[in-house]
């Protein structure tokens, strides 16, 4: 039976086992996904195991994404420009690592119905997802992008990643019409830090998708806010055809799999 696995640190909260494992169970493959907490020192050895055929498959969350790099042998096209690898897989005797949060992020804000045109967008973090958000961003047309950053140096290594992003010091005011967070802020309660009380009729995002976060419920009242259950789901069903070949659905039960 073939394995999958998720690895991060934390790992606890992940959902993607009860989706994948959905999944698997309605497309009647033979295959079982777990989770799997890790330190950054065991990398190099999980990601052999997929060379060794003891994994199939494997998704990378936070903070790993860029970390596993290095034990790769080959980086999609959007994985190369983002430098964020989500999805890892053996292809022709090589591993490679790909990422589809790029397409989750960008799918879920366009069934938001968000129109990027003349629009700007400000990002929160400079970890391993921003840069799948930034480029998401920019192939859906968005002409101005600010990146906002606790440790400054990060965003401005990402500012030289993309041509045309703005810099800012972290909770400095600007105006915008969507703000990302893409922060692990608010996985424990935590508040962001930024002062949002005057924002009004904007988009607040949050690529968290459990627990509703603090950045979100202090925006609900003048706001429209997006979590990131549905980024989830979409970066999961493009993993899952990139392993299996098979592009599962996406209804009703499966949402409910994440709200539960």
């Amino acid at each position: 039976m073939k394995k999958l696995i998720v690895i991060g640190n934390p790992i606890s909260h992940s959902l993607s086992p009860k989706l994948h494992n959905y999944w698997l169970q309605q497309e009647k493959i033979e295959a079982i996904y777990d989770k799997k907490l890790l330190e950054k020192e065991e990398l190099e050895e999980n990601i052999l195991d997929i060379k060794k055929g003891n994994i199939f498959g494997m998704n990378v969350t936070i903070p790993f994404k860029r970390l596993v790099i290095p034990y790769l042998d080959e980086l999609t096209e959007n994985a190369r420009i983002t430098q964020s690898v989500n999805t890892i897989y053996m292809s022709q005797k090589k591993i490679y690592g790909d990422n589809t949060d790029i397409f989750g992020f960008k799918t879920s804000l366009t069934d938001e119905g968000f129109n990027a045109k003349n629009k700007q967008a400000l990002v929160l973090g400079a970890g391993g997802v921003s840069t799948s958000v930034i480029l998401a961003l920019k192939n859906l047309g968005i002409p101005k992008i600010t990146l906002m950053n606790r440790t400054k140096d990060k965003a401005l290594s990402i500012k030289q990643m993309f041509g045309g992003i703005e810099v800012r010091e972290w909770g400095e005011k600007i105006n915008f019409d969507l703000v990302v967070n893409c922060t692990s802020l608010g996985l424990n309660n935590e508040e962001i830090g930024i002062n949002f009380n005057d924002a009004n009729g904007k988009v607040f995002y949050d690529i968290i998708y459990k627990p509703k976060t603090k950045f979100l419920i202090n925006a609900e009242k003048d706001n429209k806010i997006i979590d990131g259950k549905m980024m989830f789901i979409y970066q999961a069903q493009k993993s899952f055809e990139i392993w299996h070949g098979v592009l599962p659905k996406i209804d009703q039960k499966v949402i409910g799999l994440i709200n539960d």
